[in-house]
C-alpha cells in the first residue's frame, strides 16, 4: 500500500492503524465510546484504524493525550504520512525530516510556508470528485506534516529565497491569501528561519523556468540537492551535481534582498492586501 517500514511488510499507515486499534482495545473502549469521548466521528476513527485515511497530526496529538501514550502516535504518524507521497518523493521526505540545514529557492509559496487553506487550494483540481477531495485532504495533511520539522528539537536552520511573483499572485479567496501572507510574515520573524525575497528588479536570472531548488545538509556533513519543476522531481547526491546547485543557490541569494529588507518587503505586501 505504501512505503514498507518494518520486517512484516506493513506500511507506515498500517502500523499506525494497528497501534490505534491496540490502544483503544487496551482501554476497553468501543469505537462508539471513543467517538463520544474524543469528539471525533466514529466512521472517521474506524478508517484511521483500518489505514484507509491519514489524519492531521493534531488528531494524533489529541489521541496521544487521550491514551496517555506520550508522542507514540505522533511518531508513527510521521512515518505514515510518507505514504501520501508518490514513491519518487519518499526518499526526499525522509532526508528533509532529519536535515540540519535546509536551503530553498521557490518561484511559488513553498510547502513549508503554506497555510492549510492555501495548500488545499493549490492541491485541489478544478473538477474534484468526492474521492479526489479525500485524496486532496490526505495530501494537505501530509504537506502540513512537513512543517513539523520547524518545531523539531534541535530545529534545523532554514533559509528560503522566494520569488516576488509568489507574493503577488493571490489565491481565489482573499481571506485565504491574507492569512497566507500573514503566515509568511510571522515565519520570517522566527529565529531559525531566514526568508529573502528575489525581487522583480533583479531581472532575468539563470534559474528562471527551472522550478524550485532545495539543498539539504545532514548532521554527518553529507549534502543532497533536489530540483522540482512541473511533475518532475530529481534528488541528487553526486558531489559535482550538489556543488553545481550550491553555486546556483549562492547566485540567487546574491540577487535577493537582504533578510531585513525582505521582511520589510513582506510587511508591505501584507499591508497592501489588507485594504
Amino acid at each position: 500500500m505504501g512505503e514498507r517500514v518494518d520486517g512484516q511488510g506493513e506500511s507506515g499507515r498500517a502500523v499506525l492503524g494497528r497501534t490505534l486499534r491496540f490502544l483503544r482495545e487496551k482501554e476497553g473502549k468501543s469505537l462508539g465510546q471513543l467517538a463520544d469521548e474524543s469528539g471525533y466521528d466514529k466512521s472517521y476513527l474506524s478508517r484511521l484504524e483500518s489505514g484507509e485515511r491519514l489524519s492531521k497530526v493534531t488528531v494524533m496529538e489529541d489521541l496521544d493525550g487521550y491514551y496517555g501514550s506520550g508522542d507514540l502516535l505522533v511518531s508513527l504518524w510521521k512515518m505514515a504520512r510518507i505514504d501520501a507521497f508518490k514513491d519518487k518523493y519518499k526518499e526526499y521526505m525522509r532526508l528533509e525530516a532529519v536535515a540540519r540545514l535546509i536551503l530553498v529557492y521557490a518561484p511559488d509559496i513553498p510547502g513549508l510556508l503554506q497555510t492549510e487553506d492555501f495548500a488545499r487550494e493549490v492541491l485541489s483540481g478544478p473538477q474534484a470528485t468526492g474521492h479526489d477531495r479525500e485524496a486532496v485532504e490526505e495530501q494537505v495533511a501530509a504537506r502540513l506534516g512537513r512543517q513539523l520539522l520547524l518545531r523539531r528539537n534541535p530545529a534545523p536552520s532554514v533559509r528560503l529565497i522566494i520569488d516576488e511573483m509568489a507574493l503577488r499572485r493571490p489565491s481565489a479567496s482573499m481571506d485565504t491569501w491574507r492569512d497566507q501572507l500573514a503566515h509568511v510574515e510571522a515565519v520570517a520573524q522566527s529565529p531559525q528561519v531566514v526568508i529573502q525575497v528575489l525581487p522583480f528588479s533583479a531581472g532575468v536570472h539563470h534559474f528562471m523556468g527551472k522550478g524550485s531548488l532545495t539543498l539539504l545538509r545532514q548532521a554527518d556533513g553529507s549534502s543532497m540537492a533536489y530540483t522540482e519543476g512541473g511533475s518532475n522531481g530529481v534528488l541528487m547526491d553526486d558531489p559535482d551535481d550538489v556543488l553545481r546547485h550550491c553555486l546556483s543557490y549562492d547566485r540567487l541569494r546574491d540577487l535577493a534582498l537582504p533578510p531585513s529588507d525582505s521582511l520589510a518587503f513582506i510587511k508591505g505586501v501584507v499591508e497592501e492586501n489588507r485594504s
